[in-house]
């Protein structure tokens, strides 16, 4: 393919582009193709495209060939409209209407392509050139294939088309008109057709059937009147009886009955009630056989009418009765027989339904409400019934067949059928609580056959649903729950599993019933044992530890005693949560026993040789104590953090915990680091201890800030490690304006900098995480407290090119947090001289780098971050980027060689221009990025 790299006019020649084309195709070298597809992309939207497209859809040529040919006349017409002059809208008709109909017969691809071609150059001539396009293309192609696919992309390509919106809505309006006149009665001669063929072994009626109501769905699109297509919608549920018209019978159904607007055609919708209740023969025959496709079209029919119009059919007080029964159809779909989504994949479409209906009777003025709760309360309480039914687990044999994903689905199916309950509780209120109450009862007494472990989770499963929404505070069934909780023979881990979460749903309530505690907690303590427990268990009692505080300290000892022979790092997070209410006195005697068989391990590993296991051992103490700072914090129980300040401390009670603890343990930290200063996961198990306790001490973490200083600066400048300067990021957010520590923490600030600078001077490329958490470290400093950088030894120069250095990271993470390093140091610009002078000195080679970025050296995922950098330099420095601009773009082939002159002249304008509008300056970037890698107008870059 020398011919390609020429540059001329021959480059895309009819054999250049064949030679390419077998390339694409058959070469096996992904580089040789990948070359090969983008050079097609390139022909395709050339000035020769014209020339090549015709002649390689001769009939003589593969299908592929004659696709590509297709399709680069397809591109040109739909893409680059203006490059045709009007007095060849005729003859370029002429040619693709004649070689539709050499294409008739296939290949189908093909054929598609031609017909949006087609169908494109209509949208660009309807009305003014052509008026009546529609009624021509119907009396110029016979009643066959190649018709139907010309009058069903039509509306399709309307909907997919960059047309100004102006101009959409004028065409769209020209041929939707056109629709019941011209297009409907001949789709329902066509459906006729084929449904007086339906006998013939083959008819091309018959096969005709299924694109003309793809032909229907289509022109759906345009928001027809459901009046005025109504006989294709009877015509079409008279089709769902024909097998082989099955599929696209009810895809149009759906499509029709949907519409946004077919609310305001109550006849018709009325119409179809019969319609589709006339289904449930069809329906009920689909079930039996286990016909499961069958199924879920005629239930997607049967909830199009009945969820999108539940309104309109509930006003028609005259036809209850008939909605009743709708409605009833939807409660078969909900119950079909069998384990979702194993045996069935319907049951799930209608759980939206049921809150669609309740919001409807709800929100209707007082009588009808009133008629209507008394109509649909016992189908409310049948279809809770149902759905704990549909619920149930199948036995331990079968479910031991099925596969994860299996398993996956059914979790969400269960907790989409949790949401229902949630919502079905509101019309039903308390009483569905006394209903379990009462089948639980009798499940757990029964005196003959043994009950399903399935059910009893089910009715469970249903308390612990609507526990957290229903007020049960005043309700007599939850203690009599609870007491029926300890009676249950578990030998299941679902149903243990589910008992553990519904006392957890139930914390609240215990709050305000503590006498309670006695009889649910030992079962909670007692399933932390069993590791197939350990998520629920443990879940449950942080819950409780949460909601319970005051009232745990009788069964601390128990708690801890449990605690101490657990390993479970999320446990450590409860026992933080129990331990916070207690006085110092006591939270530190349960630290002391809890803490030191670990803290004595932890001394013991310090004096022991690196290896992976005792590596192992390190980092997982290291996250029980993570985990028990994360939430030990004294202070009231009704006062929480709010992200900003601790919990306030009772005066006069010395230092915090937690400090105390870190500081008895402080010597034997830093003599970890020592021997594993070269291990990052080690370095980072310790960083994230100190880190989660500034998060939650904030101020009360203060006395720890000397010596921590001291330690991380020591341990950064032997191995730099990103997780040091997390830990100083979060010193810098809590301290930085705190008089007693600023000055401690902004020496440390300046000594992480120029610790990090030294890195960029050696070669940062290999520390990609370093680099990223700089950036991060540098935002923060910017937002919290701009002085910590106003000292003698910070280059604010040298922080501008490491800012430079991380925008052409390849990692995208590293170049958010650089972008977003410079969004926020650009607005300093007018109020810190240091920062003004070195925009002023380096700013353009941010411009350039942001335009580098921009032509094609960075990923098109992270333009919005480096459109944020453009308009923040617009905003703040706009008297030097006109010249900024005009000087970098003015280079040849900058920022790419897909750009011409004019384009970046364009560019330049758009952007100075928009100084207020993120949004916009984003678009225009896509736009532009789009234009520098060659993508503009082509398929690859249609959905971008």
């Amino acid at each position: 393919m020398d011919a390609q790299t020429n540059g001329g006019a021959e480059e895309y020649s009819v054999e250049n582009v064949e030679k390419a084309l077998h390339q694409l195709y058959y070469d096996p070298d992904i580089e040789h193709k990948n070359t090969a597809q983008k050079w097609l992309m390139r022909a395709q939207v050339s000035p020769e495209g014209w020339n090549f497209s015709w002649v390689l859809l001769s009939l003589d040529r593969a299908p592929e060939i004659q696709y590509f040919g297709a399709n680069a006349l397809q591109t040109k017409i739909s893409r680059h409209w203006a490059d045709i002059p009007a007095e060849q809208y005729e003859a370029l008709r002429s040619q693709l209407s004649a070689r539709i109909a050499l294409f008739s017969d296939g290949p189908r691809m093909v054929l598609t392509r031609l017909c949006v071609a087609l169908a494109s150059l209509a949208l660009h001539t309807i009305p003014d050139s052509w008026p009546n396009a529609v009624q021509d293309l119907v009396q110029c192609f016979p009643p066959g294939p190649a018709l139907l696919e010309l009058l069903t992309v039509l509306p399709e390509e309307l909907h997919t088309s960059r047309l100004p919106q102006y101009r959409k809505s004028l065409v769209r309006a020209a041929i939707s008109q056109t629709g019941p006149t011209s297009v409907f009665p001949l789709l329902l001669r066509l459906l006729d057709q084929a449904e007086n063929s339906q006998d013939e072994a083959v008819g091309t009626g018959a096969a005709l059937g299924p694109k003309v109501l793809r032909c229907f769905s289509s022109w759906l699109l345009l928001d027809i009147p459901l009046s005025e297509c109504e006989a294709l919608v009877m015509a079409s549920f008279r089709a769902l009886h024909q097998p082989e018209l099955f599929e696209m019978a009810s895809d149009a159904l759906v499509h029709a009955i949907s519409q946004p607007d077919a609310h305001r055609y109550v006849n018709t919708l009325l119409k179809l009630v019969p319609a589709v209740l006339q289904l449930e023969e069809l329906l009920r025959h689909a079930v039996q056989n286990g016909d499961m496709e069958s199924t879920h079209g005629l239930c997607r029919v049967i909830l199009a009418l009945g969820q999108n119009h539940a309104r309109t059919l509930l006003e028609q007080t005259a036809h209850w009765q008939s909605f009743l029964a709708l409605v009833n159809m939807v409660m078969y779909c909900t119950g079909i027989p069998g384990h979702y989504p194993v045996d069935e994949m319907t049951s799930s479409l209608t759980l939206t339904f049921w809150y669609t209906l309740q919001e409807d009777i709800g929100s209707m003025e007082r009588e009808r409400k009133t008629m209507y709760l008394q109509v649909y309360r016992p189908v409310y309480f049948q279809l809770v019934d149902v759905l704990l039914y549909k619920a149930q687990f199948p036995t331990d044999s079968e479910y031991a067949t099925w596969s994860s994903d299996e398993k996956e689905n059914f979790r969400i199916y269960r907790v989409d059928i949790s949401d229902t309950l949630m919502y079905v509780c509101e019309i039903l209120g308390p009483e569905l609580l006394g209903n379990w109450y009462d089948k639980l009862g009798r499940l757990l007494t029964a005196p003959t056959q043994p009950t399903a472990w399935q059910q009893t989770e089910a009715i469970l499963y249903g308390f612990q649903s609507i526990a957290e929404t229903l007020d049960v505070n005043h309700s007599d069934v939850i203690p009599g729950l609870l007491g029926l909780i300890p009676r249950i023979s578990v030998s299941n881990v679902q149903l243990a599993d589910t008992i553990m979460f519904t006392i957890g749903a139930l914390a609240e309530w215990l709050a305000d019933h503590p006498v309670m505690l006695s009889g649910v907690l030992p079962l909670v303590l007692q399933a932390l044992s069993n590791p197939d427990l350990s998520v629920s268990s443990v879940s449950t009692l942080k819950k409780i530890c949460r909601e319970c505080r005051p009232d745990l300290a009788p069964y601390a000892p128990s708690i801890m005693a449990v605690a101490q022979s657990s390993q479970c790092m999320w446990l450590m997070q409860a026992l933080g949560l129990m331990l916070s209410p207690l006085p110092i006195a006591e939270i530190l005697g349960h630290l002391q026993t809890l803490l030191t068989p670990h803290i004595q391990q932890l001394e013991s590993l310090a004096e022991q040789p690196q290896t992976p296991a005792n590596r192992l051992a390190i980092i997982h103490i290291l996250g029980l104590l993570s985990n028990l700072f994360t939430t030990l914090n004294i202070g009231p129980n009704d006062t929480e953090q709010d992200g900003t300040g601790a919990m306030p401390k009772p005066p006069g009670q010395g230092p915090h915990p937690v400090v105390v603890v870190l500081q008895q343990v402080f010597q034997l930290v830093q003599k970890l680091l020592a021997k594993w200063i070269n291990d990052s996961q080690v370095v980072e198990a310790v960083c994230t201890v100190f880190i989660k306790s500034v998060k939650t001490l904030v101020d009360d973490f203060g006395p720890m800030i000397p010596q921590l200083s001291e330690m991380l600066g020591q341990m950064y400048s032997t191995v730099p490690q990103s997780s040091a300067l997390e830990l100083t990021r979060e010193l810098v957010h809590i301290f930085a304006k705190d008089p007693t520590h600023d000055v401690t923490v902004k020496l440390l600030f300046l000594h992480m900098i120029a610790v990090t600078l030294a890195v960029f001077e050696r070669g940062p490329r290999d520390h990609p995480d370093i680099v990223d958490s700089f950036m991060q470290l540098l935002l923060q400093a910017l937002k919290r407290k701009v002085d910590l950088f106003i000292a003698d030894n910070c280059d604010f120069k040298a922080l501008f090119h490491c800012g430079l250095i991380s925008l052409k990271f390849p990692e995208g993470p590293t170049v958010k947090s650089a972008c977003g390093f410079f969004t926020e140091l650009l607005p300093h610009c007018a109020t810190v001289p240091a920062i003004g002078q070195v925009v002023h000195d380096e700013g353009r080679l941010l411009l350039e780098t942001i335009l580098e970025a921009i032509g094609g050296q960075a990923p098109r995922i992270l333009m919005d971050n480096f459109a944020d950098v453009l308009f923040y330099i617009n905003k703040h420095c706009f008297a030097y980027l006109p010249i900024w601009l005009k000087e970098t773009l003015q280079r040849p082939d900058f920022p790419s060689a897909y750009v011409t002159p004019e384009q970046k002249n364009t560019f330049s304008q758009q952007i100075l221009r928009e100084r207020v509008s993120k949004r916009k300056v984003k678009d225009i970037v896509k736009e532009f990025t789009l234009l520098c890698r060659g993508l503009h107008g082509t398929e690859y870059a249609a959905d971008y």
